[in-house]
């Protein structure tokens, strides 16, 4: 048994407990409590830190990682065309494969030790698997033109075979028909049936941004306009996007709906009636400009609520403490409610609730006996989060300088603060060589 002895242990199932320690025994929990009760073990010391659960990042897209940066100030549907067009021209599988592991390794350096992805080309499945790290691959699937549907669901298919035959303890496979842009309602209902006949869960990026409401409610904006030009017949779908998921079948398989920024009382009514889940990500949603999403009022309606980082593509970082700052900063904003979402509720967003939308709050996102010893210490001795008065309040307002220590399933990933071997960091230099030199090849071709 190891005993690991903090400062502070944030369970997060009870409050804060103060000189305290957590003994992990077989890649499992074995007790929570003070020092002194602690059974006999082998112990480590962590010092002035905040031992946590490990974070659960409700929304990735890892293998984006290396298109950091590359997508600044775009409207959304060409930042979303340019993406496509770039990572076709320059990014191998390989490239892809090695772009997700250097998300992974960002994410365990701040903490997540779990990731809910989604992606075309599969290659966060097998880099979260190399790296050690635990996850969700929700395998994308495309088709806006109805008579797509049946070639994309066999490609699905062929894919999350493929997966199906490696998943592990810690890694396992989803679909995700990716949004009511890219996908017929046909698609969507397909899919929501093989996900239901295969048992997978199911992942959907929904209500965005007003592009997309415009397309579905009122068959205009830009991406009916683009549909058009490509033959593909666009008509009224819904009063919402929501609304489409529902009479196409995805509700009911209980999915991760990702943003969920437009969304008005009667979507979040069906949201809650299906037990569906959202993965929040406040600073994706504010820097592509697509608004604030009304977290106050999914969480007042029981809605399962996990926070995303979405893509260093749209975000830049992959900082879930930071996610959860913005959360409680942009409701308050919002509402005017100095009260609303404290940050205890916030570091939950980050942790149990996490783990809840992506139901597997059996198994992680509390330091609880019997559950994975899937952990992250986070050191508050530095000066920006000197004097400590409530410890969640100082992770969540004051930030951290990353986790010093982490472990999942009792495998340790970081340890003083570096990625231990196992989780090595691939330089991305080259392949953004690659994608800076498209990006001018690019340029040049567009000019008149």
């Amino acid at each position: 048994m190891i005993r690991y002895h903090a400062r502070w242990v944030l369970p997060i199932a009870r409050p804060p407990l103060e000189h305290a320690t957590v003994v992990e025994h077989g890649g499992r929990i074995v007790y929570v409590g003070p020092r002194g009760d602690a059974p006999d073990g082998t112990d480590v010391e962590l010092g002035d830190v905040a031992l946590l659960p490990g974070l659960v990042n409700a929304h990735t897209h890892l293998e984006l990682t290396v298109m950091r940066g590359f997508l600044e100030d775009l409207a959304f549907r060409p930042w979303i065309v340019r993406l496509t067009r770039a990572r076709s021209a320059v990014l191998s599988q390989q490239a892809l494969v090695e772009s997700a592991r250097a998300g992974i390794a960002e994410g365990l350096a701040a903490g997540i030790t779990t990731y809910a992805d989604t992606s075309e080309s599969g290659a966060p499945f097998a880099a979260l698997r190399e790296m050690g790290a635990r996850g969700i691959v929700y395998q994308e699937v495309f088709g806006p033109d109805p008579s797509q549907c049946a070639e994309s669901l066999a490609a699905l298919q062929g894919k999350v075979n493929a997966m199906r035959r490696e998943e592990s303890a810690l890694v396992r496979v989803g679909v995700s028909p990716h949004a009511p842009y890219s996908v017929s309602d046909a698609l969507f209902e397909a899919t929501a049936a093989y996900a239901r006949s295969e048992s997978l869960p199911m992942a959907v990026h929904i209500a965005e941004g007003e592009d997309e409401s415009l397309l579905v409610c009122d068959a205009t904006g830009v991406w009916a306009d683009g549909h058009r030009r490509r033959g593909i017949a666009v008509e009224h779908r819904g009063a919402s996007p929501v609304r489409v998921l529902e009479r196409t079948g995805v509700l009911a398989e209980r999915p991760l709906l990702i943003h969920c920024v437009r969304v008005d009382g009667d979507d979040i009514a069906l949201m809650a009636r299906h037990d569906c889940a959202v993965a929040h990500c406040p600073a994706s949603n504010a820097k592509l400009a697509h608004g604030i999403a009304p977290l106050a009022e999914l969480l007042a309606a029981s809605v399962r609520v996990g926070l995303g980082s979405d893509s260093v593509a749209s975000n830049n970082r992959m900082d879930l403490l930071d996610e959860a700052r913005l959360a409680i900063l942009l409701q308050r904003a919002r509402t005017g409610r100095h009260d609303i979402i404290p940050a205890t509720a916030a570091l939950e967003l980050a942790t149990i609730g996490g783990a809840r939308a992506l139901g597997l709050d059996a198994e992680i996102g509390s330091l609880e006996v019997g559950k994975s010893a899937d952990l992250a210490a986070f050191p508050l001795h530095h000066a920006r989060t000197q004097p400590v008065y409530d410890p969640a309040a100082a992770l969540v307002f004051s930030g951290s300088a990353g986790a010093s220590f982490v472990a999942v399933a009792g495998q340790v990933l970081v340890r003083d603060g570096c990625l231990t071997g196992a989780a090595s960091v691939p330089s991305l230099a080259a392949h953004g060589e690659a994608l800076t030199a498209w990006a001018a090849a690019d340029e040049r071709d567009a000019r008149p």
